[in-house]
C-alpha cells in the first residue's frame, strides 16, 4: 500500500512541475508583432527606384510614400508608419538569408532592414575598417558632401570615410555603388570622379576625365556598369578600359575611348550624358536620360523609345533589370514603367 501511494505521490508531482514549467515557458516565450502594411490599389507617382528579390517579389522605392511591394497579386505600402526609417527611398537591396534593406538619402548614419515581418534600424558604427568581402554589402550614405559610404559585413554598419582623392580637397558625394565581375567596388561620386576599391588601395579617375558637362553643373557619375568586353562606362558617351595590378604597367590604370557619341547623334548634342544605365538581354546597354526616353546600344546601332503620357515626355530617372531579364523604369512623377518588347508601358496592377 505503501508503494503504491509513494508511486501516485511521485506521478502527481511530476504532473505538478511539468504544468509549473510549462507556464513558465510560456510567459517567457514573446510573440512578435507582424507589420501587415497597407494595402493598396495603385503605385504612388514618384517611384524612383525598383528591385525583384530571390522570392521574386517586387519592391517599389518611392521619395515620398515609402515602399510598395508587390506579390503578384497584391499590393502592399510601408511607410514610417509601420516601422521602415523614412519614406524616400534611395535603395533597396537583399542579402543571402533574404532580408531586405532600404537606405534613405534623409536619413543620416541608418538603414532600415526588414526580415519579412517587422523592420529594424540599424545605426552606424563610424570606423576605419575598410575591408572587401565577397559577402559585404555596400550602401550609400545620406546626402550633404560628406565623402562617406557604408559597409554591411551582417554584423555592423560600418560608417566608411574617403580618402581625399589626388590633388583634390573638394567635398563629395557617393551617388551610386557597383560591383564588377572580378570583385572589385566602384564608387561614383559628384563632383570629383569615379573610384575603385579592390581591397588594398583606391583608385581615381577624376571629374574631368568623366563628366561631359564640365565647368556647367556636372551630374555626378550616377550609374556605373561593364560591358560584355569588360570596359565600363560612367553615365557618359565614353568607355574606360580598366587594368588590374597584374597588368597595370603605368601610373594610369585606365584607357578611355571615345564611344558612341551624343545618343541622338547630333554632333553637338545634349545627350552626352544619362542617369541611369543596364546591361540587358544580348548585352544591350539601355540609357535612361531625364527627359529624352530610352535608348538603347547593341554594340552598332542605337534605337530611341519615347517614354510619354498624354503624348509628353515624362521625366526619367532610373532603369532595373529583373530577375527574368524584364526591364522596368522609375520615374519622378509617374510611377512604374515595364518594357513590352516594343515599348515601355505603365504598370498597372
Amino acid at each position: 500500500m505503501k508503494v503504491k501511494l509513494n508511486i501516485f505521490i511521485f506521478f502527481n508531482t511530476l504532473v505538478l512541475l511539468t504544468s509549473c514549467d510549462g507556464q513558465t515557458s510560456n510567459k517567457q516565450v514573446k510573440t512578435e508583432n507582424i507589420v501587415k502594411g497597407n494595402t493598396v490599389s495603385e503605385l504612388g507617382n514618384s517611384v524612383m527606384v525598383i528591385f525583384q528579390d530571390s522570392k521574386n517579389d517586387y519592391w517599389f522605392g518611392s521619395w515620398e510614400t515609402g515602399v510598395y511591394k508587390f506579390d503578384g497579386k497584391e499590393l502592399v505600402n510601408y511607410t514610417t508608419k509601420h516601422g521602415l526609417l523614412n519614406n524616400r527611398i534611395d535603395e533597396i537591396k537583399e542579402d543571402k538569408f533574404g532580408n531586405i534593406y532600404f537606405s534613405s538619402a534623409n536619413a543620416t548614419s541608418k538603414i532600415s532592414k526588414f526580415n519579412g515581418k517587422t523592420f529594424a534600424t540599424l545605426k552606424a558604427v563610424p570606423s576605419e575598417n575598410w575591408k572587401l568581402e565577397p559577402t559585404d554589402m555596400w550602401f550609400k550614405y545620406s546626402y550633404g558632401n560628406t565623402g562617406k559610404v557604408y559597409r554591411y559585413d551582417g554584423i555592423t554598419l560600418f560608417e566608411l570615410q574617403f580618402p581625399n582623392p589626388p590633388n583634390l580637397l573638394v567635398p563629395f558625394d557617393i551617388y551610386s555603388i557597383y560591383k564588377d565581375r572580378k570583385g572589385n567596388i566602384w564608387f561614383g561620386t559628384n563632383p570629383v570622379g569615379v573610384c575603385r576599391y579592390d581591397g588594398k588601395s583606391f583608385e581615381w579617375i577624376t571629374e574631368e576625365d568623366v563628366t561631359e558637362f564640365r565647368n556647367e553643373g556636372a551630374n555626378g557619375v550616377r550609374s556605373i556598369t561593364e560591358d560584355k568586353n569588360g570596359d565600363f562606362w560612367f553615365n557618359t558617351e565614353n568607355r574606360y578600359s580598366v587594368y588590374d595590378s597584374t597588368t597595370l604597367k603605368s601610373n594610369t590604370f585606365y584607357t578611355r575611348h571615345k564611344s558612341i557619341g551624343g545618343l541622338d547623334g547630333k554632333k553637338d548634342s545634349n545627350l552626352d550624358e544619362y542617369l541611369s544605365t543596364v546591361k540587358g538581354n544580348n548585352n544591350n546597354l539601355w540609357f535612361v536620360t531625364y527627359l529624352d526616353g530610352v535608348w538603347k546600344y547593341d554594340g552598332a546601332k542605337i534605337t530611341h523609345y519615347a517614354v510619354k503620357e498624354n503624348s509628353k515626355q515624362i521625366s526619367l530617372f532610373s532603369i532595373y533589370k529583373d530577375n527574368k531579364g524584364d526591364l522596368w523604369l522609375g520615374t519622378h512623377k509617374n510611377g512604374a514603367y515595364k518594357f513590352n518588347g516594343t515599348a515601355f508601358e505603365k504598370f498597372i496592377k
